[in-house]
C-alpha cells in the first residue's frame, strides 16, 4: 500500500481539504507541520498520535516542522465549554522549554526536521498591522460557523479566544513563505483552524498557492472513558510526572476492544505485524500479546530502553512479590500511587489491617488471614499473631501488603 493508503488503514485520516490532490502530491517530498500549544509543562499521551504521525511523514522522505505555540499558547485554543485560564509569559516560556526537551527524543532535528516557536514571528506584530494585514481577510460570519466557536456562542466567547484561528492561520502563512510548508496536520477538532489557514494563504498568496489540511480522528476509548487518563490522572510524556512503570501499565491495560486501533495509530510496526497481533488477539486473547507489544513499543519510544527494562522489572516484581530485588528508588516507583498508611510503632497484623482500612473489621481481617488472602512483603501470612514493624520493612521504611491478586497497600514506617 502507498503512504496515503497506510494512513487510511491506520485510521489517521478523517478530513482532507483536497483528497485527490493530496494523494498525488504525497508522491513527491513535501513539508508538513503540526502545532502543539504549551498549555502545560509536558505533552500527554494524546499528543503522541500527532508526534508519531510526523515521524511517519519523516520516514517517508518528507520534511517535518514541529511548531511550539509560544504565542498561541498565550491566547488559548477555544474549548467547547468555557474560557481557558490565561497563562503568564513566564509560565509559557517554562512550558515551551520543557516541551522542546521532551520532543528531542522523537526527532533528529536536522534539515529534515525543524522546531519553531510561533512567538518569534508574532511578537512584533502590532495591533494595527494585525487588523489591517490579516484581520481583514477573515469574514466574521465564516468564523462564527466554526464548530467550536458556534458551540460557545450561547455561553459566550471572548474576542481573545475568538481570534485564535487568525493567529494559527498566520502561522501557516509564515511557514508557507519561509519553508514552503504546504501541509498542516492536526486532530479533527482543529479542522476549523486548519481550513482558516487555507483561506488566508489563498487570499494573500493567490489561487496558485496550493496547500492541504489533513485531520486525524481524536483518540477515544470504546467504553466512552477519556483516553490519556489512568485512575483519573493524566498520563504525561515527562518521566517526572508519569514514570516508566505507570506509562507501561497504561498501555498494558488497554482493553481488547481498543488495542488494535491503538496499535494502528501509535505503533511504528508494519501493517502485517499489526494484523498478526490482531489474529493472536482473536485466537488467544488471554495471552495479551497485542497489549504487551503496544506497551513495550510505546514505553521504549518515550522512556528509552532503560525505561522499558525498569517497567518490566517492576511489573514482574508486583506479579511475583520479589520486592527484595528492587533498589530503594525502584521500590518507590513501584509503590507510587498506592494507598498509604503511616505506622509509628509495631502493630499486630489484625489491628493493622483494620487501622489501614484494608479490612473493615477484625473479623474480616482474621477471615482473610485464615483464607491465605494476605501477603506481606511478598510472603503469605496466615497467622493472626504476626507483628508488623520497621525492622522487617524494606529499607526500614516500607511494608507492602497485598490482598488477593491485585490490591496493594503501603505501610510507611516513621
Amino acid at each position: 500500500m502507498d503512504f496515503y493508503e497506510e494512513l487510511c488503514y491506520r485510521g489517521l485520516i478523517k478530513d482532507v481539504s483536497d483528497a485527490e490532490g493530496f494523494k498525488e502530491r504525497l508522491k513527491q517530498p513535501l513539508t508538513v507541520y503540526c502545532g502543539f500549544d504549551p498549555s502545560a509543562d509536558s505533552l500527554h499521551v494524546g499528543s503522541l498520535q500527532q508526534i508519531v504521525l510526523l515521524k511517519r511523514y519523516q520516514d517517508r522522505g518528507h520534511k517535518i516542522i514541529f511548531l511550539c505555540g509560544g504565542a498561541t499558547g498565550m491566547i488559548g485554543d477555544p474549548r467547547p465549554t468555557t474560557e481557558r485560564r490565561l497563562l503568564t509569559a513566564e509560565e509559557i516560556d517554562y512550558n515551551v522549554a520543557c516541551i522542546k526537551e521532551q520532543v528531542k527524543q522523537f526527532f533528529d532535528f536536522t534539515n529534515e526536521a525543524i522546531m519553531v516557536n510561533n512567538y518569534d514571528w508574532t511578537v512584533n506584530i502590532n495591533v494595527i498591522d494585525f487588523l489591517r494585514d490579516y484581520g481583514k481577510y477573515f469574514n466574521v460570519s465564516y468564523m462564527l460557523s466554526k464548530d467550536v466557536v458556534a458551540s460557545r456562542l450561547e455561553k459566550g466567547i471572548s474576542y481573545t479566544e475568538f481570534s485564535y484561528a487568525i493567529l494559527q492561520s498566520l502561522d501557516w502563512l509564515h511557514l508557507y513563505r519561509e519553508y514552503d510548508c504546504i501541509v498542516q496536520v492536526g486532530g479533527s477538532d482543529q479542522w476549523g483552524n486548519l481550513t482558516s489557514g487555507i483561506e488566508l494563504i489563498r487570499k494573500v498568496e493567490g489561487d496558485k498557492a496550493k496547500v492541504y489540511a489533513v485531520t486525524s480522528p481524536l483518540v477515544s476509548r470504546s467504553d466512552g472513558s477519556k483516553f490519556g487518563k489512568s485512575e483519573g490522572a493524566n498520563i504525561w510524556i515527562d518521566p517526572r510526572q508519569t514514570n516508566a512503570y505507570e506509562f507501561y501499565q497504561f498501555w498494558l491495560n488497554t482493553p481488547d476492544e481498543d488495542v488494535i486501533d491503538y496499535l494502528k495509530r501509535f505503533s511504528m510496526r508494519a501493517p502485517k505485524e499489526i494484523e498478526s497481533l490482531a489474529e493472536s488477539l482473536r485466537e488467544a486473547a488471554h495471552l495479551r500479546a497485542a497489549q504487551k507489544a503496544l506497551a513495550e513499543e510505546m514505553t521504549e519510544m518515550v522512556h528509552g530502553a532503560e525505561g522499558l527494562v525498569l517497567a518490566k522489572k517492576i511489573s514482574e516484581t508486583l506479579f511475583g512479590g520479589d520486592f527484595e530485588i528492587l533498589s530503594r528508588e525502584e521500590l518507590q516507583i513501584a509503590l507510587h500511587g498506592m494507598k498509604e498508611f503511616e505506622l509509628a510503632e509495631t502493630m499486630n497484623v489484625v489491628d493493622l489491617l483494620v487501622a489501614a482500612e484494608i479490612a473493615s473489621s477484625k473479623r474480616e481481617a482474621r477471615e482473610w488471614l485464615n483464607q491465605g488472602s494476605i501477603t506481606i512483603n511478598g510472603k503469605k501470612v496466615d497467622s493472626t499473631e504476626v507483628k508488623v514493624g520497621k525492622d522487617s520493612a524494606f529499607y526500614q521504611e516500607y511494608t507492602i501488603i497485598r490482598r488477593g491478586k491485585k490490591n496493594y497497600y503501603v505501610i510507611k514506617h516513621r
